[in-house]
């Protein structure tokens, strides 16, 4: 499973405006409904806020993939935001977040829902993958390594 099957371009923020976990899901469903990969939104903040209340998704080393499944979906879809100056996630190290993967899914795909999070967390397992998207400035540089991260 490749990354670049369930984000498309038009689906990466690099400049994240929120400050706090809430705002930060809610911008990026919100670029997902710009996308066209979502309509009903409130129904997809209600999931990934509701799996947030298990634990937090922030996993540490500045990274959150906050996640969910809904019926509201046919297919599984992400979006990628950057934020320069973190964002308050709650996270497993106390850190703020930089990158965050949001990730939601349809309910009948639990299987490929879990093999997706794991090909994100793999990503993000590289330090010098992660500071490389940080710095990334447009969102060609971020798919750029993204799609050559991809290749393997």
């Amino acid at each position: 499973m490749k990354i670049m099957d369930f984000l498309s371009p038009d689906a990466i923020v690099v400049d994240l405006k929120a400050a706090d976990k809430k705002s930060a899901i809610v911008e990026l469903v919100d670029v997902l409904k710009d996308a066209k990969k979502v309509k009903k939104t409130d129904e997809i903040i209600d999931v990934v806020l509701e799996r947030e209340k298990l634990g937090s998704t922030g996993i540490g080393q500045g990274v959150a993939i906050p996640h969910g499944k809904t019926d509201a979906l046919q297919e599984q879809v992400g979006v990628l935001g950057i934020s320069r100056k973190g964002i308050e996630f709650n996270s497993l190290d106390g850190e703020p977040v930089h990158i965050v993967f949001l990730l939601v899914g349809p309910v009948e795909v639990a299987g490929q829902h879990l093999k997706a999070l794991s090909r994100i967390s793999r990503l993000f397992k590289d330090k010098f993958l992660r500071q490389a998207i940080k710095e990334a400035k447009t969102v060609d540089e971020v798919l750029k390594i993204i799609q050559q991260e991809d290749a393997y």
